[in-house]
């Protein structure tokens, strides 16, 4: 009881920050209550006064990610318009992701519990800024939607084989990374041409 007394002040908020940390650490599928109550200094029964288990957690991990991504996205773009707006967003997933691998993956498949779960609320707004990114090339509004899909599963393909040490020949990421920039501005321009808002 000692390290419980200790930490009597310990906040919902404490127990996920610890519980991503371990995620980027180890890897998400290594976080469990246990490893988070011992970097805490606290028996695991008493995480349960301020998470409901570990798939709980792992929702909040999720939020977490999801609501500091949207915040870095939105002070990487902002003031920025075409591709260099789609440039500062790209670095700014990549970067995320390649510093934060655990938490990152905690938003992948995890599904929405209601209307106001703070997860639909910052995904949201992720995909908000991510179609504000888009308004820029002049993309009409029906068509929106396909650039977004397509530009958050080719950076998210990319961050997630980054992460996950999945580009193991020779040559400079960097550059590679350009050139899927590059890559990604072409197609909104060509998508932007089939469809021009006016």
């Amino acid at each position: 009881m000692p390290a419980a007394r200790r930490r009597a002040g310990l906040t919902a908020d404490e127990i996920v920050r610890a519980a991503a940390e371990i995620a980027d650490e180890t890897s998400f599928a290594n976080l469990t209550l246990g490893r988070v109550a011992g970097r805490l200094g606290v028996r695991p029964p008493s995480l349960y006064k301020h998470v409901d288990g570990l798939a709980d957690l792992q929702h909040r991990v999720a939020v977490l990610a999801m609501t500091e991504l949207g915040e870095i996205a939105r002070d990487a773009a902002a003031g920025l318009a075409g591709r260099d707006a789609l440039a500062a967003l790209a670095h700014a997933l990549r970067g995320y992701v390649t510093a934060h691998p655990g938490r990152y993956i905690a938003t992948t498949g995890a599904e929405f519990t209601g209307p106001d779960d703070p997860l639909l609320k910052a995904s949201t707004r992720v995909i908000e800024l991510i179609g504000a990114v888009l308004r820029g090339y002049r993309i009409a509004e029906p068509a929106i939607v396909h650039g977004i899909r397509s530009v958050r599963c080719t950076l998210h393909g990319w961050a997630a084989l980054q992460a996950a040490n999945g580009f193991q020949w020779s040559g400079d990421l960097d550059v590679s990374f350009e050139a899927l920039i590059d890559f990604m501005d072409s197609g909104l321009r060509g998508l932007a041409e089939h469809g021009r808002a006016p």
